[in-house]
């Protein structure tokens, strides 16, 4: 991912989840707030509910393709944490996709197209 990094601490997921400002749909759960960097950093939590290891880490590369292949459109500078619903697990790639980008609009996280 080339203007991204990976959330990886507890504490950086628990701030966000308190502070950061939240859009919700019935595959998707965004969180994001703004970071004070020149890049964006994402996290993804799948949840044990949604299904085994295999399945988590399934859903979790798709978000994570879903969020590179469409990269350039968002913002810089934010911190961004993507929480699989249930449902998730039995989502397309394309609803994924969609979901993430009608979120990240609703949160004003995706550039202007014209600018």
């Amino acid at each position: 991912m080339e203007y991204s990094q990976s959330l990886k601490k507890n504490h950086e997921f628990r701030r966000l989840y308190a502070r950061g400002k939240s859009a919700v749909s019935p595959i998707l759960v965004l969180y994001c707030r703004k970071n004070g960097r020149g890049v964006n950093r994402i996290g993804i939590t799948v949840g044990g509910k949604v299904g085994n290891a295999v399945k988590r880490n399934w859903i979790r590369r798709r978000l994570r393709e879903c969020y590179r292949v469409n990269e350039a459109r968002f913002a810089v500078g934010y911190d961004l944490v993507l929480v699989a619903r249930v449902r998730t697990g039995f989502a397309k790639y394309q609803q994924m996709e969609e979901h993430l980008l009608r979120l990240a609009g609703r949160l004003g996280l995706l550039k202007q197209e014209g600018v």
